[in-house]
């Protein structure tokens, strides 16, 4: 009778463990967090069997444990037990006497592992209830797992289908505006090509925009205006007209400034104009700002077109010029300044100019260039030599309003504003061969300019007289009649460092009179007696002397002239 009852009560035991297995299977299977799950499971090993929980492990969650309570606990050692097992049950070393991992398998592996631990073995019921507990959490893990990965498919996909919408509309939308720009460029282009230049492609881009148009140049000047209406005054600073180009370069994209919408057309980083739409009232979209992008983009390229041209017109006619300095034969000097659309078969006069002013050889040869085209009606050709820019100018068949040297002198002051330059004006030539020899006048006339008193203003070799004698003569003759009126001055000079050849040059030059002359000088009157004196004594001639008078004055005009050719 005992014996039944006891086989009565271990079945009750076993049906009410299957039972629980069960239910907490069935709520297992109701759960999607995979956590959650193994906890449901680790919290229902102490109701089942006599055994303890000491871990459990999930391979989602790499080497990290949970314990009892479903918290995080650290031993690498039993981690790497877990890993090494492979998804096979096996003993675990612990701190229980018997310690044992049961795999939580699932259809496509093992998920993890469920960790216990007891005084004793427990029973093989006990045993095949846990792997029975480890095999339903698997499942329900792997369920989960698989029920959140559908989840987020499911997502992903609504989330495609949303994008697939938005890059098809995105599509359309290009589509449409890659077209509208297919005609913006093909517009723009073929008035390219045509050659209507810049007026041409302000006119297009006004004809797709109907707005006015303003080609402008670095600087902000208006040179093409295409549309109603007549170009304002720009009244912009210089420093807000770079403001705003720098807003426009940091866009890369069209900017808008007051009542314009601006776009630059430049080469790499170097402005060469800008073209801008004039729109007060602000009705600029997106066809205007493709039109304008696109007709920047082709203006960019025209100006450097003509850029081009004009840099080769330039490096053609400084060669030509090199050559007509250096000596070139009639015929081929003809056929090339006629290409340039110069005329070398009038009469020619070479010019030098000698900035004292620190002034750029650019600036000064854009002053010459346009001072000789105002003022003698005719172009030049230019060169640069070191300090000073060679203009070879046609002679204008009459002279108006006296000497027109003076007057080129003159505009060139004006734009240069400043009258600190010399200028030597090289003798008549009427054939291209022999614009060297005015070349060599010219510079001759220059370096005397610049020996006289007042070293700024214009020489002209024909109108040397003395000095041209001297320009043209024997050097070693005329440092030899030098030695011979003031060696004696030179040499007491150079011993004692006076200058009292300095000072009876500026004696002559003022006419003997003691008051400019002292003024010249910078000097006392009774300092300069003494000096006067002193050359007296030095030279054994009588300073006011006819003879001496003139043979000395001729001798340090000499003088200057040698110091201005060294």
């Amino acid at each position: 009778m005992t014996c039944s009852t006891e086989h009565d009560v271990l079945v009750r035991t076993r049906m009410s463990q299957m039972s629980s297995l069960f239910v907490m299977s069935m709520l297992m299977s109701d759960r999607l967090d995979v956590r959650e799950i193994l906890d449901l499971a680790l919290g229902a090993i102490p109701s089942l069997t006599p055994c303890r929980v000491m871990a459990g492990w999930l391979t989602g969650d790499g080497s990290m444990l949970r314990g009892p309570e479903g918290g995080q606990i650290t031993s690498d050692e039993v981690a790497q037990q877990l890993v090494s097992l492979d998804g096979a049950d096996g003993p675990v070393t612990g701190s229980a006497a018997w310690v044992r991992a049961f795999a939580m398998r699932a259809v496509n592996g093992h998920c993890g592992y469920i960790v216990v631990g007891a005084d004793e073995e427990p029973s093989e019921h006990e045993q095949s209830l846990l792997r029975m507990l480890a095999q339903q959490t698997g499942d329900a893990v792997s369920s989960a797992t698989l029920h959140c990965k559908e989840q987020e498919g499911a997502a992903e996909l609504r989330r495609l289908t949303v994008e697939l919408a938005a890059v098809n509309e995105q599509l359309r939308a290009n589509v449409v505006d890659l077209e509208r720009r297919r005609r913006i460029h093909e517009v723009l282009m073929a008035v390219a090509v045509s050659g209507a230049g810049v007026r041409g492609i302000a006119g297009a881009v006004h004809e797709l925009t109907d707005l006015a148009v303003a080609v402008e140049d670095r600087f902000g000047n208006v040179r093409v205006w295409a549309g109603p209406g007549s170009p304002p005054h720009s009244g912009r600073s210089p420093s807000r007209r770079e403001e705003v180009l720098a807003r426009v370069r940091q866009a890369r994209r069209p900017v808008r400034d007051r009542d314009r919408v601006v776009a630059l057309a430049q080469s790499r980083d170097e402005v060469l104009g800008v073209l801008a739409l004039v729109d007060p009232g602000r009705c600029v979209g997106e066809h205007e700002l493709a039109v304008l992008e696109e007709g920047a983009v082709v203006l960019a390229v025209e100006l450097a077109h003509l850029r081009a041209l004009a840099e080769t017109e330039l490096r053609l006619r400084r060669d030509l010029v090199d050559d007509l300095l250096s000596g070139t034969d009639d015929e081929s000097a003809l056929s090339r300044s006629a290409a340039l659309g110069h005329d070398l078969t009038v009469p020619l006069n070479v010019l030098v100019v000698s900035s004292a002013c620190g002034l750029r050889d650019e600036t000064v040869e854009q002053a010459v260039d346009r001072a000789v085209a105002t003022t003698l009606h005719e172009r030049a050709l230019l060169a640069r030599r070191p300090g000073v820019i060679v203009a070879i100018v046609p002679r204008p068949a009459q002279w108006c309003d006296g000497d027109p040297w003076r007057g080129l002198q003159a505009a060139v002051a004006r734009r240069l504003d400043s009258a600190e330059f010399s200028i030597g004006v090289g003798g008549l030539v009427t054939a291209p061969s022999h614009i060297p020899r005015s070349y060599d006048q010219a510079l001759r006339a220059l370096r005397i300019r610049q020996a006289a008193v007042v070293a700024t203003g214009v020489t002209a070799y024909d109108e040397l007289g003395i000095y041209r004698l001297l320009a043209d003569g024997d050097t070693v003759e005329t440092e030899r009649f030098v030695r011979e009126w003031l060696g004696g001055l030179l040499d007491y000079d150079e011993a004692n460092r006076t200058q009292l050849v300095e000072t009876l040059w500026q004696y002559y030059e003022c006419g003997g009179n003691y008051d400019c002359t002292a003024r010249a000088l910078l000097i006392h009157r009774s300092t300069l007696r003494y000096r006067l004196r002193r050359i007296r004594q030095l030279t054994g001639h009588d300073l006011n002397a006819v003879e001496s008078r003139l043979n000395m004055h001729v001798a340090v005009r000499a003088w200057r002239v040698l110091q201005g050719f060294t």
